[in-house]
């Protein structure tokens, strides 16, 4: 499973949430050259970034274990977002509603890989500042693309969320 989103959503945050393991993390310092280029008004007190990707995994039940991989979110970091999601069953893509164009690349690019997936909006400080329709129709994604609202800080509500993406790809492999 991924765990893909723009800068500074909570994919890491996510990962660390639910991974029931001690989870992998490629953090790398926000050196003044990257605080240039990364946007840090929404996360003022953001001092790390993904600069791989994160792994972690947690067990659904005694037949099935996800493997969770959250990329870099930058999009400098993009090219390694084709040997992360290789075999993946799907995506869950967490957009902060205070920026939801930062996501954009992200939706892209699970929709034109036709990776099942699903969009998260994490309630940062208790809520997101707009309505999961708007959220929708601000991303254009399609109808059966499941759009709910999480906290990444959460174990239950990442687990939920996750849930969601993986019961669309169980979905797929039944039609």
């Amino acid at each position: 499973m991924v765990i893909a989103g723009g800068f500074g959503v909570g994919k890491t945050t996510a990962v660390g949430a639910i991974s029931e393991i001690e989870p992998l993390t490629t953090e790398a310092a926000i050196t003044e050259v990257a605080a240039g280029v990364d946007d840090l008004t929404h996360t003022p007190r953001k001092t790390t970034t993904t600069v791989a990707m994160d792994f972690g995994c947690i067990t659904i039940d005694p037949t099935l274990k996800l493997y969770l991989f959250g990329t870099p979110g930058q999009e400098r970091f993009g090219f390694m977002w084709d040997d992360i999601v290789e075999g993946a069953l799907g995506g869950l893509v967490i957009v902060d509603t205070r920026r939801l164009d930062d996501c954009y690349a992200a939706v892209d690019y699970f929709e034109h890989r036709q990776i099942p997936f699903a969009v998260a909006a994490n309630a940062f400080d208790g809520k997101v500042e707009h309505t999961l329709e708007e959220v929708r129709w601000a991303l254009d994604v399609a109808d059966h693309v499941p759009v709910v609202v999480f906290d990444a800080r959460e174990r239950g509500s990442v687990r939920d969320a996750l849930l969601v993406v993986l019961e669309l790809a169980l979905a797929r492999t039944e039609s």
